[in-house]
This record gives C-alpha cells, sequence and structure tokens, in this order.
C-alpha cells in the first residue's frame, strides 16, 4: 500500500487541522495548565470531538462509531500532537476502544462502545507497575474466589487512570512474574470502593494516576477476553497505542520544526539571519529527513493495524521507536537553535520538549522497542 493519505484521510486531516487551530491551540494548552484543571483537559472541548465523531474513529458504526481506522485515529492525533492538545483520546478512544472492539464480548461491546462513542464514558489502561515499561512483568494478582475473583496490586503510570469511568487492569490469574502467559484483562469500574486512585501530575502538565486495588471482587462477566490469555490481547491494545502515540509524537515533531525554521528566518545576528549559517541550515537539513522517515514509518504502522491488525506488532515498535527518537531530536534542536530562551516559559518550544519526553517513554521506548525487535529476531 502506498505510503500516502486518501482523499477521505486527507480531508479529515484538513477539518482536524481547522478545528483544533481554532479550538485547542497552545494557548488553551497553557490555560488549563495554568488553571490547575484537575481533569488536565477541557470536557467541553470533549464533547465537541465526540459530536464530530472523533471519540468513535475506530469503532464500527453499528455502535455508532465512526469506522475511520486506524490511519483515521493516527490523523487526528498528529494534529493534536502539533496543538499539544489534551484530551482523553489516546486512553478511551485507541486504548479503550481497541480492547472492546477487538476482544470484549457481545454485551461488552453492546454496553461500551456507543458510551465511547458519544464521549460519555472514558476509559483507562492500567499494565505498568515500575518505573519502566514491562508489560509482561505482572505480579497484580486475580486470585479465584467463589464464582469469579479478587483482584490486588498497585498500577503506575495510568494515563487518565484518575478520570477514567473505566480501567482495563492486567492482572495475573497464574504463572510467575515474569511470563506472559498467566495474565488475563479485567473491564472494571473506576470509582470502586476497593480501588484507591491517587493523582499524579507529570512535566508535561498532562495527568495520570497510581492505582492500588485491595480485594476487588469481579465475576467472569467483567474478563475482557480469555482467561490467561490476555497478554495476546494486551499486545494488541499497546500495539494501537504505540502507533497512535507515533502519530502524535510525528505532529509535534512536524510542529516544533516549523517553529523553529521560522525563527531561524526571522532572529538576526552579527547582522545577518541566523538561517543563513551553515551549520544551522545542515542540522535543519538533518532533521528534516529525519522528520519525513518517521511519517512513513507511523503511517505504514497505521495501514498494518487496518489492513492485518495481528501482524503489526513489529511495525509499530519500529514507529513508536523512530517517532519518540525524531521527536527527542526535533525539541532538542528547538531548544538550541532557540539559544538559551528556548527553555523559558514563553516560548512554546519548552513545552513541546515536555510532552515528547514523556509520550516517547509511554509503553516503551526507542531502547525498549529496539530490545524486543532484537529478540524476535532470534538476538
Amino acid at each position: 500500500m502506498s505510503l500516502i493519505l486518501t482523499e477521505e484521510q486527507e480531508m479529515l486531516q484538513d477539518a482536524a487541522n481547522g478545528f483544533l487551530t481554532e479550538n485547542a491551540p497552545v494557548a488553551a494548552f497553557r490555560e488549563i495548565r495554568d488553571s490547575k484543571n484537575p481533569d488536565g483537559f477541557s470536557r467541553d472541548l470533549w464533547k465537541e470531538m465526540a459530536a464530530m465523531g472523533w471519540a468513535g474513529i475506530i469503532v464500527n458504526e453499528e455502535y455508532g462509531g465512526s469506522e475511520f481506522g486506524y490511519v483515521g485515529a493516527g490523523v487526528l492525533a498528529e494534529q493534536m500532537g502539533r496543538n499539544l492538545t489534551a484530551s482523553p483520546f489516546f486512553s478511551t478512544s485507541v486504548l479503550g476502544a481497541t480492547a472492546v472492539q477487538r476482544y470484549g464480548t457481545a454485551k461488552q461491546k453492546e454496553q461500551h462502545l456507543g458510551a465511547i462513542c458519544d464521549g460519555s464514558t472514558l476509559f483507562a489502561l492500567a499494565v505498568d507497575e515500575g518505573p519502566r515499561h514491562r508489560p509482561e512483568h505482572i505480579e497484580f494478582t486475580a486470585t479465584p474466589h467463589g464464582n469469579g475473583y479478587k483482584l490486588s496490586g498497585a498500577k503506575t503510570f495510568v494515563a487518565d487512570g484518575h478520570v477514567a469511568d473505566k480501567l482495563i487492569i492486567a492482572a495475573r490469574t497464574s504463572g510467575e512474574a515474569r511470563d506472559p502467559s498467566g495474565i488475563t484483562l479485567f473491564l472494571v469500574d473506576a470509582d470502586a470502593a476497593a480501588i484507591e486512585r491517587t493523582h499524579t501530575p507529570m512535566i508535561d502538565s498532562r495527568n495520570a494516576a497510581n492505582i492500588t486495588v485491595d480485594d476487588l471482587e469481579v465475576t467472569g462477566d467483567d474478563i475482557l477476553g480469555e482467561v490467561d490469555g490476555g497478554y495476546e490481547a494486551l499486545e494488541g491494545i499497546l500495539s494501537a497505542g504505540r502507533a497512535v502515540l507515533g502519530a502524535e509524537m510525528s505532529g509535534s515533531s512536524q510542529q516544533a520544526f516549523d517553529i523553529t525554521t521560522d525563527y531561524l528566518k526571522e532572529r538576526e545576528q552579527f547582522g545577518q539571519k541566523i538561517g543563513s549559517f551553515q551549520g544551522l541550515q545542515h542540522r535543519a537539513a538533518h532533521l528534516a529527513t529525519e522528520i519525513e522517515m518517521t511519517k512513513s514509518a507511523v503511517l505504514k504502522s497505521l495501514q498494518l493495524l487496518d489492513d492485518d491488525f495481528e501482524s503489526a506488532s513489529a511495525t509499530c515498535s519500529m514507529a513508536k521507536a523512530k517517532s519518540g527518537m525524531t521527536a527527542q531530536l526535533s525539541t532538542q534542536e528547538a531548544i538550541q537553535m532557540h539559544g538559551g530562551i528556548g527553555v523559558t516559559d514563553e516560548y512554546d518550544v519548552g513545552l513541546y520538549f515536555k510532552r515528547v519526553h514523556v509520550a516517547q517513554q509511554m509503553f516503551g521506548d526507542a531502547g525498549f522497542h529496539a530490545d524486543r525487535l532484537a529478540k524476535r529476531s532470534g538476538y
């Protein structure tokens, strides 16, 4: 498949760019940050996104979704990355919708997909238990109890976990702590009495939560996918998240580059525009090529998710690693080419720098994915 957007996808891109530029510019993100909004995003903006079909972008039409696929989700995420738009789109419309639509029962789909599409229910994925992403390292326990289980344990760095209505929790039903087998996914109410959520603001002014669960009773109806076979489902959910996060970071890379090149054309030193300095031109040219390669890698991963979901994992890892490295390079170069003022709050490039440094860590940084791909290749 050609690595270009279709006419419909380009129309979605143009619409998203226009809407977000007008309704969710970086100034709006600053306002949310400075107001100490406990949600970390505008609920009014989220309602508007849902009304336009964005919340259900990957959900099938029979459940009220737009059925625009993962490329469509990536198109939206890229524009959000350009504007630093804060919303539950990633945790709910990508992770939550993927989990329920691909691995949920008919009852779960009927119950939750419509609520995702209309923006009334927010989801969060609780997988990591330490400072680093290790999805197969699950010590969170699911102990048989009556006709169901009791869940106990702790999760860290749960994106939007503080505002979620539903939690998707990866728990161990059998095996040892580092075994991929023996993991089961549970879909539970986030406000259950046995769940304690601690809000943890991040350096990028987004929000996450640490979650502690103490003997939460669940039934078979709360299981998402297969008992002991949840790792495959978890990998599918994570692959979708990695690709869409890659699209967001690609958008942030592009915007940071655009801001920087505009600055190079305006800033004068020694009586001439600094953009005329050959050293800076070479660095800008190098960054431009990295951004174009990243765009292709991300689009390929999104296309594979739409066309052959089960085989997309490795490509999504590659796209996540590449987009993270490029985003770091782009924002670092933006800071340096702006000089000392680049790190001040007056300039937007510092905000992009902080956001991509959190996003590239989420669901595995470049080192994690390089190691993952090497092991898959037998090294």
